[in-house]
């Protein structure tokens, strides 16, 4: 069987952020599972990284206009004919849970790990080359030697008022991703573009290709209008055009 790849693109701004701190998270609960320091290292990086994402936007006022969005189009599914009206409710129940949860946080996402003083001052010295050696914050140095366990137990607490909003974004994603089904197309001389239609916007779009073809896609695109380019990697410098045809697999997510 040969192994596929799919590459994602977001074509709004909400989307955006929430494959960006989908990505992160993975990131950071991988890392926070392992033992040894480097992997906590690691995982603060993308802590930071989530920290200074869901700074610069109102990201728990865009993850309730999503839940609400899907939910009122779910809603508009039940009246059709031929719904599975137990699944559906199940993932009604699923949108009700999150929001409640994302409701129920006192301040904003990520308050906790922002107003620490220990993240603030690694966060200080993280756009230093080399700024966080042990001789420039012992405090890092000597946390990071201390107990697995004591560890974890400060990741927990920086995760207090992060975790529901992983959870809201991680089933808005799961719901977009799994709303439409993909076709095969054909990329003529490795360019492909498509007109969206205005009236039912896609959220984004997902290309699969087959890893042995060794080409991957760059994609732009917003609302009204996408296109993609197949490019091929080189062993040095830029990657190339392809310029033969080639079969993929979109799928416009439009829920």
């Amino acid at each position: 069987m040969s192994t596929l790849i799919t590459f994602e693109h977001p074509l709004n701004e909400r989307v955006r952020t929430f494959l960006r701190l989908e990505h992160l998270f993975r990131q950071l609960e991988y890392f926070v599972q392992q033992e040894d320091p480097r992997s906590s290292r690691c995982a603060i990086w993308a802590l930071l990284d989530i920290v200074a994402v869901t700074t610069r936007a109102d990201v728990r006022t865009e993850i309730l206009k999503e839940l609400d969005r899907l939910t009122g189009n779910l809603n508009r599914l039940s009246t059709q004919r031929g719904v599975d009206t137990e699944a559906l409710n199940e993932v009604l129940a699923d949108l009700r849970r999150v929001t409640e949860g994302v409701q129920q946080l006192n301040g904003p996402i990520g308050h906790r790990a922002r107003e620490d003083e220990f993240l603030k001052a690694i966060a200080q010295r993280s756009s230093i080359p080399g700024g966080t050696c042990s001789f420039d914050l012992p405090h890092f140095h000597y946390w990071l030697i201390q107990p697995t366990e004591q560890r974890q137990t400060r990741f927990n607490d920086w995760l207090q008022d992060l975790n529901p909003a992983i959870e809201a974004i991680r089933l808005a994603l799961s719901l977009m991703r799994s709303s439409s089904a993909s076709r095969q197309v054909l990329a003529e001389g490795g360019f492909y573009q498509e007109a969206l239609d205005a009236l039912v916007p896609a959220q984004m779009l997902r290309v699969t290709l087959e890893a042995e073809t060794a080409i991957f896609p760059e994609i732009s695109g917003h609302k009204n209008r996408f296109s993609i380019r197949f490019m091929k990697p080189e062993l040095q410098g830029r990657a190339t055009p392809h310029t033969e045809d080639i079969r993929f697999r979109l799928t416009c997510c439009v829920f």
